[in-house]
C-alpha cells in the first residue's frame, strides 16, 4: 500500500508535511534561477525524466540530515514504493507517462514490503531513532542492486512531541535482463537474469550456448543464485554451477561485509570444485605458447572478523573509526594439474594458509552524482584504511611465511579541487630469508568536480598505476592489455614482470536521452609501458587513443551500452592500428574502506 493512503488515513500531521516535501522539490525551478550555474543544473536534471532534482540534494559529508530527530521513537514506518520508470525519490508529485506507469505495474514485480521491512531495513517501530543508523540504511539501500535510489524521510509527531514517523522511499531497478545471440542453429547463446525473482530480492542468472564445432565443449551452460540479506543477518548467500568450454564449476558463498562502522562481526565461508583449461604463454619466450592442460582442484575458505571501537574516545578520529581483527584459513588439493616442483608453478601447490590481519580503518560518505552513474545518488567513500597482514602457509613442498601491508586513503580536495583516491600495498611470501612471489603495487585516481558546459556537465578522470612482481614464476606475467591498462586491445605479446600506466579520460554528460537512456560522450588516452624481457625503460611507450560514447537507463539491469573508436600507433599486430568495439559494461563503483578478509596480495 503506498505512504499517501496509509499516512492520509492514519496520520493527517505526517501527510501535510510529506506533501509540503514533494512541493518543495517540485518548486526547485523558481529557487534555481538566480545563477547560470544552478540554472544548468536545473536543465540537465529535470529536462530528462529519469534523472531530476539530485544535484540540489548532495549533502557535506557533516551534514547529517536525520540529526535533529536523534532520540526520539519511530511511532511507523511507511513504505513507499515507487514506479520504476518516470518517479523519483526526489519529487514524490511527479507521475511517469502512461506507457511508463503500464510497464511499472503491469511487467515489473516490485520488491515485497515485508522483504523490505524483515531484511532491509536496520531499524523498526518502538526503536530510538539513530541519526547514524538512519544515514546508513539509505546508502545501504542504495548499494543494493535489486533498488536504483532510496531516500528516507523523518516526519516528527505534532501530538506527541518526543516521537516521530520514518518514511521509506524505494524505486526498484528493472528485475528482468535478456541476451541472446544467432549465427545459425549451430551456433546460438542465450541468457536471462532476473535480479528481484517475485519480489524477494534474490537473484537468478540462467545462460546457455551451443556450438556443433567447437571441439572441446559443445554445450555450455552457467546458473547463478543469490540470495541477499538471508532474514535481518545481512549475510548472502550464493550457488554456482558452471559449464563452460574452459571451466566447470560448483560452489557456494555465505558472506558478510562490514556493511557500517557499528558492524562488529564479518566474515564468508566458500568451498567449491572447479576444472580449468589453462593456455599460458611464458614471459621469456613470447612466440611460444604452453598448451592447453586441465586443472582440477577442490578448495575451501572461511574468514572471520571482528571490529573494535577506537579506544580514544575524545578523539575527532572515534566516531567513524574502527580497529579490526581478522583470521583466515583456506586449503586447496589439486587432482589435476601441470608439473610442479620446489621451484616451479607455485599457484599449482597443494597448500593450505592460514592468515591473520591487524587493520585501522576510518569511514564515511559524501552523496554525489554523474561519476560513474547517470544520475543515480552515488555515496562517495572518504576515509583511511591501514593493514598489516602474516601468515604462515604450509605445502607439499614444505612451509613458507607471508607478510604484507595495505593502505589506502581518499577525499575530496580543498577548494573543490576535486575527488582523490590512493592506494598501495605491497606482500610476499618468505623462505629461508628469500622473498617468493612478491608483489609491489600502487593506484591514484583523480576525478574532477562536476565542471558546467551549457545546459550539462563533463569530468575529467585520471588513473596511475604502478605495480612490480618480485621473484614471480616464468607463467606469472602482467598484461598491459584491457582494463589494467591500455583500453580496447587483448595482446598476450604485452606482458612483463614490472608495469606502469597513465591514463585519462574526459566525459561529457549530456543532457539528451534517447529512449530514456541517458547519453555520456568520452575521449581517453591510454600510456603503458611493460619490462618484457628487458627493463621497463628500455622498452616501447605504447599508447592508445579513442572516443565513444556510453549509453545507459539507470532504471535498467543492462549493462551500459559502449560504442568506442581507438587508434593505437605502436600495438604490435599485424592489423590496422584502428579498433572499433561496442561491448555492455558493468557500472563501476568508488572502492570503499572496509577492511575484508586477509588476503594474498595478487599480480594483476
Amino acid at each position: 500500500m503506498l505512504v499517501s493512503g496509509l499516512a492520509s488515513a492514519q496520520n493527517p500531521d505526517s501527510m501535510a508535511v510529506y506533501s509540503r516535501d514533494s512541493i518543495r522539490y517540485t518548486n526547485l525551478k523558481a529557487r534555481m534561477s538566480k545563477t547560470k550555474f544552478s540554472r544548468a543544473v536545473y536543465r540537465l536534471l529535470f529536462r530528462d525524466v529519469y534523472n531530476k532534482g539530485k544535484v540540489t540534494e548532495v549533502k557535506e559529508i557533516e551534514t547529517n540530515p536525520f540529526t535533529p530527530y536523534e532520540g526520539m521513537v519511530i511511532r511507523k514506518i511507511y513504505i513507499r514504493q515507487l514506479d520504476i520508470l518516470g518517479e523519483s525519490v526526489y519529487d514524490t508529485t511527479r507521475k511517469g507517462k502512461r506507457l511508463e506507469r503500464f510497464l511499472s505495474k503491469s511487467v515489473h514485480t516490485n520488491t515485497r514490503e515485508g522483504i523490505i521491512r524483515k531484511s532491509l531495513l536496520r531499524f523498526s517501530e518502538g526503536d530510538d531513532i539513530q541519526a547514524q543508523v538512519l544515514k546508513d540504511n539509505e546508502r545501504l539501500l542504495r548499494s543494493n542492486k535489486t533498488i536504483v535510489d532510496a531516500r528516507i524521510i523523518v516526519i516528527p509527531r505534532k501530538d506527541v512531541t518526543w516521537m516521530a514517523d520514518v518514511i521509506v522511499l524505494i524505486q526498484d531497478a528493472w528485475s528482468l535482463n535478456f541476451g541472446a545471440g544467432f549465427s545459425s542453429f549451430k551456433k546460438f547463446n542465450a541468457k536471462i537474469e532476473d535480479i528481484n525473482v517475485r519480489g524477494t530480492t534474490h537473484s537468478q542468472l540462467t545462460a546457455v550456448r551451443w556450438d556443433a564445432k567447437d571441439s572441446i565443449r559443445k554445450f555450455q551452460f552457467r546458473t547463478i543464485y543469490t540470495v541477499p540479506y538471508i532474514g535481518k543477518t545481512f549475510i548472502t548467500g550464493q550457488a554456482n554451477f558452471i559449464l563452460e568450454r574452459d571451466i566447470k564449476e560448483q560452489s557456494i558463498r555465505f558472506y558478510r561485509r562490514f556493511l557500517t562502522n557499528e558492524t562488529k562481526y564479518a566474515g564468508a565461508f566458500d568451498a567449491g570444485h572447479t576444472t580449468l583449461l589453462q593456455n599460458k604463454r611464458r614471459i621469456d619466450s613470447t612466440d611460444v605458447s604452453v598448451p592447453l592442460f586441465p586443472t582440477e582442484f577442490k578448495y575451501y575458505d572461511i574468514w572471520l572478523g571482528r571490529s573494535f571501537k577506537y579506544p580514544f574516545k575524545n578523539s575527532r578520529l572515534s566516531q567513524n573509526s574502527r580497529l579490526v581483527v581478522a583470521l583466515r584459513h583456506n586449503k586447496y588439493r589439486f587432482d589435476d594439474r601441470p608439473l610442479v616442483t620446489a621451484d616451479l608453478n607455485k599457484i599449482y601447490w597443494n597448500r593450505s594458509a592460514t592468515l591473520i590481519s591487524l587493520g585501522y580503518s576510518n569511514r564515511n560518505y559524501k552523496r554525489d552524482v554523474l561519476i560513474y552513474g547517470f544520475g543515480r545518488t552515488e555515496d562517495v567513500p572518504i576515509g583511511s584504511l591501514f593493514a598489516l597482514t602474516l601468515g604462515q602457509e604450509h605445502t607439499e613442498f614444505g612451509g613458507r611465511g607471508y607478510s604484507g601491508v595495505q593502505y589506502a586513503i581518499g577525499k575530496y580536495l580543498p577548494h573543490n579541487l576535486g575527488y582523490m583516491y590512493a592506494i598501495a600495498n605491497t606482500g610476499t611470501y618468505f623462505k629461508n630469508s628469500k622473498a617468493q612471489q612478491g608483489v609491489i603495487n600502487g593506484q591514484l585516481n583523480y576525478i574532477s568536480n562536476l565542471i558546467p558546459f551549457r545546459y550539462s556537465f563533463f569530468r575529467q578522470f585520471l588513473t596511475f598505476r604502478y605495480t612490480h612482481g618480485i621473484r614471480r614464476d616464468p607463467l606469472d606475467y602482467l598484461n598491459i592489455s584491457g582494463d589494467q591498462g591500455i583500453r580496447g586491445i587483448n595482446n598476450e605479446q604485452l606482458i612483463g614482470t614490472k608495469r606502469l600506466t597513465l591514463g585519462t579520460e574526459t566525459v561529457f554528460f549530456s543532457d539528451k536521452s534517447l529512449l530514456g537512456f541517458r547519453i555520456a560522450y568520452f575521449v581517453f588516452a591510454d600510456l603503458g609501458l611493460v619490462n618484457g624481457v628487458s627493463s621497463l625503460w628500455s622498452g616501447p611507450l605504447y599508447q592508445g587513443y579513442g572516443l565513444g560514447l556510453r549509453l545507459r537507463n539507470e532504471n535498467l539491469t543492462f549493462n551500459t551500452l559502449q560504442l568506442r573508436v581507438g587508434y593505437y600507433p605502436n600495438i604490435p599486430a599485424n592489423s590496422s592500428p584502428w579498433r572499433f568495439g561496442v561491448d555492455g559494461n558493468v557500472p563501476l563503483r568508488l572502492r570503499d574502506f572496509d577492511i575484508s578478509a586477509p588476503s594474498i596480495v595478487p599480480l594483476q
